[in-house]
């Protein structure tokens, strides 16, 4: 194993509110959204930006690096995009649950659920762990979907590989995870959307779970 020499932390975030799924753009809100996330971290030192390839992932990175203060090589790749990472046996479900969530994923093939756990792997591998090359801290920018926010927070926290169900990021919400040499994966900052108005938060959520 390649032992780190400094630390990435990686921004986590859901693109902004879609007119839809598949090749659907950003909404007037979700490019409003993405917007104002990119004020928000316009001083980072990013080096990197990944996104998905769909178009609601690219424009929100898009958006987000126009308002960076320096120029920053967007990248788009097949690892970043909405897939489902992990589909789990009724076994390692709890009981209570066990119906809900296979009933949830019920439509998922065989062929889907394994390009979705090749891809999960593919983004560990890329995006998580500290530095191998070079003694300088990194920030990494990942403009992505709903469930690999959920995988990679899973992986922070060392959760059974299951528990990435349940996890719920908002649109164009931030959540940001140090990798340290020598020290367990620390989620810092999770689901904020602390830069967004009031009425753009939270959008693609029931009224019940809104706070």
């Amino acid at each position: 194993m390649t032992r780190g020499t400094a630390t990435r932390y990686l921004y986590v975030v859901r693109h902004g509110q879609a007119e839809g799924e598949g090749d659907a753009p950003l909404t007037e809100a979700g490019r409003r959204q993405a917007t104002l996330l990119g004020e928000r971290l316009r001083d980072v030192p990013f080096t990197a930006v990944h996104h998905g390839p769909l178009p609601r992932a690219a424009q929100t990175a898009r958006l987000i690096g126009e308002q960076l203060a320096a120029p920053v090589p967007l990248d788009a790749c097949a690892a970043a995009d909405d897939y489902v990472p992990h589909l789990p046996e009724r076994d390692e479900l709890p009981e209570d649950c066990a119906d809900f969530f296979l009933g949830h994923l019920s439509g998922v093939g065989k062929e889907e659920a394994e390009e979705g756990a090749r891809l999960a792997q593919e983004a560990l591998d890329r995006f998580t762990g500290p530095v191998t090359e070079g003694t300088e801290d990194r920030h990494e920018l990942l403009v992505t979907h709903s469930f690999l926010v959920a995988w990679l927070v899973r992986d922070a926290l060392d959760a059974p590989a299951w528990r990435w169900l349940g996890l719920n990021p908002g649109n164009a919400a931030l959540t940001v995870i140090r990798y340290a040499p020598g020290r367990p994966a620390g989620v810092l900052v999770l689901n904020d959307v602390g830069h967004l108005p009031e009425e753009l938060r939270w959008t693609d959520f029931p009224d019940v779970l809104r706070v």
